[in-house]
């Protein structure tokens, strides 16, 4: 199975901290955060990477190399103009094969269980499964509302209600991807939320898989801090580190 991980972004959020530095790289419990991401795959035997790079890119691609260190095979992909979080994995459609592959954003730290993730998605049969989680703040994230059998039924509150009963949850940051969704995705600029709101539209199968391990996104200085201050402080445990 191959792997994508996104850290092309500009950190606009993490600023001054990313004045110099792509978000990828910062410091998170002494290891540049995008480490975190790799170690999580390369525990469930994913190692055929690819990454995608703008912002700093050039620091990114000597920071973690071709991957042989970590026991990977990395790729980047180069990006002139920022594509975005569907635009980017669109740009690489060739060389992802004709088999699944799981995306990450890179920008979170979570401790996941890959291989309960896939078969679930195996079982659904859906074109993708979005990992979910429960969060009080699930509207401030956006919620992602599925029904009982975890088939994604809303998005940002943008698709009719048809009167199910439905369960607001959050999106994390990581799906696992049947090749046939890269055919939704046009070329340029593109946002993988726009994909599968149109996907729900045309009634294609999403499904939701509820993660309940250690989540965090980095992407605003409070939760930045408190998460390097947590794995510093010994507070998180995670299984693959």
């Amino acid at each position: 199975m191959k792997a994508m991980i996104l850290a092309a972004g500009f950190g606009t959020r993490l600023r001054p901290l990313t004045n110099d530095i792509p978000k990828a790289l910062l410091p998170v419990g002494g290891r540049p955060l995008i480490y975190y991401s790799l170690h999580l795959l390369k525990k469930y035997g994913i190692t055929d990477i690819f990454i995608n790079v703008h912002y700093h890119g050039d620091k990114i691609i000597k920071e973690v190399g071709d991957g042989s260190r970590f026991g990977m095979q990395i790729t980047y992909s180069k990006e002139t103009d920022i594509l975005g979080t569907g635009g980017g994995t669109k740009k690489i459609a060739s060389e992802l094969g004709d088999a699944a592959f799981i995306v990450i954003n890179g920008d979170i730290l979570v401790d996941l269980n890959l291989d309960d993730l896939l078969a679930a998605h195996r079982k659904n049969c859906g074109r993708a499964t979005l990992v979910l989680r429960e969060d009080k703040d699930v509207e401030n994230f956006g919620a992602i509302e599925v029904d009982e059998d975890g088939w994604i039924q809303n998005m940002l509150g943008r698709m009719p209600w048809r009167g199910q009963t439905l369960k607001k949850l959050m999106f994390t940051g990581i799906h696992v991807m049947e090749p046939d969704v890269l055919e939704y995705i046009p070329a340029g600029f593109c946002s993988i939320t726009d994909v599968y709101l149109q996907m729900l539209a045309e009634h294609e199968p999403l499904y939701g898989y509820i993660m309940r391990g250690y989540w965090s996104d980095i992407g605003i200085l409070e939760r930045y801090q408190a998460t390097d201050f947590d794995l510093r402080q010994g507070r998180v445990q995670l299984s693959y580190i």
